[in-house]
């Protein structure tokens, strides 16, 4: 992996994790009546979070494949187990471990598999 394959999964995990969070703003607002004040500004954050993240994800898929962004976004189920035992005292049960250990594998595997394709393409060319 090059330097800037490595800066460019970077800044997608940093977007990822900002795109997370959008799941806690969500949480958050449904402990709101409609249209309150705490609804509004919850529903408001999670409008930015959305848009700041199409934004980054435009650009992420400019700069890598659109299946090796995508195997990635499973990391948030991580962020999401991680989010709720912190903000909402979800608490962490063996199973979520186990789950979010088999979604990095599966990250991780995907990863070093579209690693060997893309130089099994260079050695061709």
């Amino acid at each position: 992996m090059s330097r800037t394959q490595g800066r460019t999964l970077l800044l997608l995990h940093i977007l990822l994790l900002f795109y997370s969070l959008s799941d806690v703003m969500s949480k958050l607002a449904a402990g709101f009546d409609f249209l309150s004040l705490g609804f509004v500004v919850c529903y408001g954050g999670l409008l930015v979070i959305l848009a700041g993240y199409a934004i980054g994800w435009q650009q992420v898929i400019k700069r890598m494949p659109l299946t090796t962004a995508y195997a990635n976004r499973g990391i948030t189920v991580v962020w999401g187990i991680f989010w709720g035992a912190l903000f909402f005292s979800e608490a962490i049960t063996p199973g979520k471990i186990a789950g979010a250990v088999m979604v990095v594998a599966g990250i991780v595997l995907f990863s070093l598999a579209d690693g060997e394709t893309q130089e099994e393409a260079a050695d061709g060319e």
